[in-house]
């Protein structure tokens, strides 16, 4: 039962990444940068804000104004239209997926990755103690994302387990934050669907200064085999087309009244109005991604449990890629 609290007063051409497709110029400048700072160094810390990746980029592309997919009811449905949407982060240090920035001068090292033929080859410049998700203990997806600030890259893992001499991961990926360059047709990356993770994670850093300027990353459980751009790559092998393909973005419908919310829950309603979420993996229903930090408060964040799937539609898709 949603919480009531009185408070006062898509899809563009390319994605980003490292690959084969060609870059476009992004809107303002580089990583979509406003005059002023750049992101401070060390664990999630604030971008001062800064946004990853150009203006242009289907991650900073606003949808509010896009139509409604034809198939929107449909697909909605197959992942619940009454199932719950959930904060995948909160104040938990191992409760949510971490970052690192870290400067130009960081040493890289290298790392043997299981899927070689997707994953570019570095070296990262990763910190021996650099954050990953669920903790050094974790089994999970073990997640490591670093930003390097001054040279505007981001490198990614998944799977990723420190060694003596370097580190092996599952899969890993770099991506031009300049850019918005694709990955090669039929790549993953850290992330099921071939995207980056970090540009669609919910920081404290941004909701505190009032908004969220891009779209942010969710999961289903059950995935189409194919995919839409910004996605580059699927991870299923059902062909139901009631069922959604990775890139695929939905949004808070527009009449969905969000002045009851307190304030931290209410920044993020507004991105889901604005900018939507893009499906990037395979995972619970309706869970979307964000970093920890100490300063959330998951009694705001609960308030967010209290939506449901039919709060939301499908954006117009473009072409699908299929088998």
């Amino acid at each position: 039962m949603r919480n009531i609290w009185l408070v006062s007063g898509v899809l563009a051409l390319l994605a980003c990444g490292q690959g084969t497709d060609p870059s476009s110029p992004g809107g303002s400048g580089p990583g979509g940068n406003p005059p002023g700072g750049d992101p401070g160094l060390g664990p999630n810390v604030s971008l001062n804000g800064w946004r990853p990746f150009p203006n242009d980029n289907p991650w900073n592309t606003p949808v509010d104004g896009s139509p409604v997919d034809p198939n929107s009811a449909r697909i909605i449905g197959s992942i619940g239209l009454d199932d719950p949407l959930h904060p995948d982060f909160g104040t938990e240090p191992t409760y949510g997926i971490p970052y690192i920035v870290v400067s130009g001068s960081t040493p890289r090292v290298p790392v043997s990755f299981d899927y070689d033929d997707e994953s570019d080859p570095g070296p990262y410049p990763l910190p021996r103690d650099a954050p990953i998700e669920g903790g050094a203990g974790s089994d999970g997806d073990r997640h490591v994302l670093v930003l390097d600030r001054d040279n505007k890259m981001l490198y990614e893992l998944w799977d990723a387990h420190p060694g003596s001499s370097g580190w092996t991961a599952g899969s890993g990926a770099i991506f031009d934050l300049t850019s918005n360059a694709l990955r090669p047709a039929g790549w993953t990356s850290a992330d099921a669907a071939g995207l980056p993770v970090f540009p669609g994670l919910v920081r404290y850093d941004e909701v505190a200064a009032g908004e969220i300027r891009h779209a942010i990353r969710f999961t289903v459980r059950r995935s189409r085999r194919a995919y839409i751009l910004p996605a580059r790559h699927w991870a299923s092998s059902s062909t139901n087309d009631s069922l959604p393909p990775m890139g695929m973005r939905v949004r808070l419908k527009a009449g969905f009244d969000i002045s009851g919310f307190p304030p931290q829950a209410r920044v993020i309603l507004q991105a889901f109005k604005t900018y939507g979420m893009i499906l990037a993996d395979n995972g619970s229903d309706w869970f979307f991604s964000g970093t920890s930090d100490p300063n959330w408060d998951d009694d705001q964040l609960n308030t967010l449990k209290g939506l449901r799937g039919r709060d939301f539609e499908v954006v117009q898709m473009g072409p699908l890629v299929t088998p």
